[in-house]
């Protein structure tokens, strides 16, 4: 069967094989047989393109690496584990969204103290008008997604005070373009920041309010799924989450 996906990437990035096989140095009718033939290249080589078209290795060739070789890249992921996110240096939170070339995402509930610090604020003003997508997912403050973990937390309705309070906030940043806010009526079992392959995770513990709960650093390596669960689970709260209306 032909590599598809392969066939599918170089189409939407207006790339030919025989552009894609001299940027990794290889013969094109190499690449035509890795497509046509559904051959699989050496790592070297599948690395490289991965890295070329901007995909993850294993989704080009889900079955070129071994369960072992997955889990030994997606240990390497893990960059660091703060045990509470007040644990977490503020200027960290500023070098992760300014790293960001082409994707930020915020995935919380309430998100009040992203939205509290100025100099966060400016970073993502500055990125979105360099052409950044910013997209923040915030809890619908009249869902019980938003109430029950109030209740949980020891906050009450507090939750939905700081959705409101958050939005205040972002005014100025939500009439930009290139920004996106929506409302999500999901269950978080963790809130998630991006910037492209780096992801601070904040994990939700039941009965614990998120500044005392755990933070993850990771980034993205090739061959990982760790990063990669994270991303796919933003986009499925992204795809059904409704936005903002503005006020």
């Amino acid at each position: 069967m032909p590599n598809e996906r392969l066939r599918a990437t170089l189409l939407e990035q207006g790339m030919t094989v025989a552009t894609l096989a001299e940027s990794i140095g290889v013969d094109y009718k190499t690449v035509e047989r890795w497509i046509t033939k559904d051959r699989t290249p050496y790592r070297r080589h599948r690395y490289a393109v991965a890295s070329r078209l901007g995909v993850d290795e294993t989704f080009l060739w889900p079955d070129a690496l071994t369960n072992e070789q997955v889990t030994a890249a997606s240990n390497s992921e893990l960059v660091t584990i703060y045990p509470h996110r007040s644990s977490v240096p503020r200027d960290t939170w500023g070098r992760l969204f300014a790293t960001a070339r082409e994707e930020i995402g915020v995935l919380a509930y309430a998100d009040l103290f992203l939205s509290e610090d100025s100099d966060i604020q400016r970073t993502l003003t500055d990125k979105a008008k360099a052409g950044v997508r910013v997209r923040i997912l915030l809890g619908d403050p009249k869902s019980p997604q938003v109430a029950d973990p109030g209740t949980d937390e020891g906050v009450g309705y507090a939750m939905a005070a700081k959705i409101h309070n958050a939005l205040v906030l972002y005014k100025n940043l939500r009439k930009l373009d290139g920004v996106e806010f929506r409302y999500h009526r999901t269950v978080l079992y963790n809130s998630i920041y991006r910037a492209d392959d780096q992801l601070l995770v904040n994990t939700h513990v039941y009965g614990i309010t998120a500044p005392l709960a755990p933070v993850w650093h990771l980034r993205r390596i090739a061959g990982g799924d760790l990063v990669n669960t994270y991303i796919e689970s933003f986009e499925r709260v992204w795809e059904t989450a409704t936005p903002i209306p503005e006020n």
